[in-house]
């Protein structure tokens, strides 16, 4: 829009400054020569100071019609989500598998912990355990690896922080540095995993021997397992 600027200036009173004066005052008000045969008239009334007002009005409006609008640019359509990362044993043939306790034989129940980036008998480490429900969904979390599965996994039972106190399908084992809060845990021993190699997503830490030996003599006692490579 056409932007104008006016500039009232006075003048003294008397025809003798008329006609030399207007033609200044129209160009103060934007209009050019047009407009001086309204200007000339402003130091003799308000009459044609409200024509010429009426006037400014009228070409301000058509400007601001013919002005076209602002086109705006394109807007970039949005990126697509990237697709979620999976947690070490999540998916592939890496992933953690759960299996009915009842129906493994020959587990070999073994302590033997080595910290070497593998997960082994007596150790707890993290990966990524399926939801009971199995509809694709779980978490990562520690659990006791118990024994071995073939030369790529491992047998492991999961630990929870929730109390299972009373609960016979749990055993307390206490607190320990796999939980940077400290919290007691408890061993969910009627649920078995099997923990593929690459699948581990950390060592968390050694249980020691004697609470070791009381989750094996649990475990012996409910499936029929055996100790001893």
């Amino acid at each position: 829009m056409r932007r104008l600027r006016y500039q009232l200036v006075s003048f003294p009173a008397g025809p003798a400054d008329h006609k030399q004066r207007a033609p200044a005052y129209a160009w103060a008000a934007g209009l050019g020569p047009v407009g001086s045969v309204y200007a000339g008239q402003m130091a003799n009334g308000g009459t044609w100071a409200r024509i010429l007002s009426g006037a400014i009005d009228l070409f301000t409006k058509t400007s601001t019609k013919g002005s076209s609008p602002k086109k705006r640019g394109r807007s970039s359509p949005p990126r697509p989500a990237s697709a979620p990362t999976d947690s070490a044993g999540q998916s592939g043939g890496t992933a953690t598998q759960e299996l009915n306790p009842h129906h493994v034989k020959n587990v070999r129940l073994e302590y033997a912990p080595n910290k070497d980036g593998d997960p082994d008998a007596g150790e707890i480490v993290w990966t990524w355990v399926p939801y009971a429900e199995h509809d694709g969904r779980g978490k990562d979390r520690p659990v006791l690896v118990i024994a071995r599965h073939g030369a790529d996994r491992v047998y492991a039972v999961k630990l929870t922080s929730k109390d299972k106190d009373g609960d016979r399908d749990f055993l307390p084992i206490g607190s320990g540095p796999w939980d940077s809060q400290g919290r007691e845990s408890w061993l969910d021993v009627d649920q078995l995993y099997s923990v593929h190699r690459d699948g581990m997503r950390r060592e968390a830490a050694a249980l020691d021997f004697d609470r070791f030996t009381q989750i094996a003599y649990a475990l012996q006692q409910r499936f029929g397992w055996k100790a001893g490579s």
